[in-house]
């Protein structure tokens, strides 16, 4: 399993790339609410997921779900954002994930939506389960870490695990992390074997958890 900076988990045996929470279309849909922000998010994260697809070329993409950040975002995306994912799925496998945000699935794209994914000895799932199968690769919490070196505090989106399980973090542009402390986290690691895999500046950097500001 390797990790990439930008928050994308691969299997190279597999040729198989994996993001979580993508969160598109979501300043649209706050938009559609009334609230305006920034329309740019969706073009961000598809040019950065462009950036490594063409990075690892794998055969296979899940996205973990959260895909969009509405039940009817990918039924209002422009037609250039539609043309941008096609050319990505072209010749590949792609698996939307359905989340919280999106259960109903994705319209008019190319894939197919699941629940769940079983595959390479791993289970793909959005939300965590507090008893988890063995290999459940998660979403949904957009985990982050935050470190004291030299009397500052660092911040930063992580990859979670405790060999039992991997929560990813969220890959749009605009979406928060919540630190790994939060109550929302209980139960759901064994600290002792607890490791936050930090994204930053295209580098991860791995800390274990006692090592992390609680």
């Amino acid at each position: 399993m390797l990790l990439d900076p930008a928050g994308a988990m691969i299997l190279p045996e597999h040729g198989l790339l994996c993001v979580s929470d993508l969160h598109l279309e979501k300043g649209a849909a706050f938009a559609r609410r009334g609230q305006l922000l920034p329309p740019w998010d969706t073009l961000a994260t598809l040019r950065i997921l462009e950036r490594v697809i063409a990075r690892y070329n794998p055969r296979i993409v899940v996205s973990l779900g959260d895909n969009f950040h509405d039940r009817t975002g990918s039924v209002h995306m422009p037609v250039e954002f539609r043309l941008m994912i096609g050319e990505m799925a072209r010749g590949r496998e792609w698996i939307w994930i359905n989340g919280n945000h999106d259960p109903d699935g994705v319209t008019d794209l190319a894939g197919i939506s699941a629940d769940t994914l079983d595959y390479a000895g791993l289970h793909f799932r959005h939300e965590p389960q507090k008893q988890p199968l063995a290999g459940e690769v998660a979403g949904h919490l957009h985990p982050a870490a935050t470190l004291l070196r030299k009397e500052r505090a660092v911040r930063r989106p992580c990859f979670a695990t405790d060999s039992r399980r991997m929560i990813m973090p969220s890959f749009g542009v605009m979406t928060g992390g919540l630190d790994i402390n939060n109550r929302a986290f209980a139960g759901l690691f064994e600290k002792s074997r607890l490791t936050a895999h930090m994204l930053s500046q295209g580098r991860i950097h791995s800390f274990a958890y006692h090592m992390l500001r609680g």
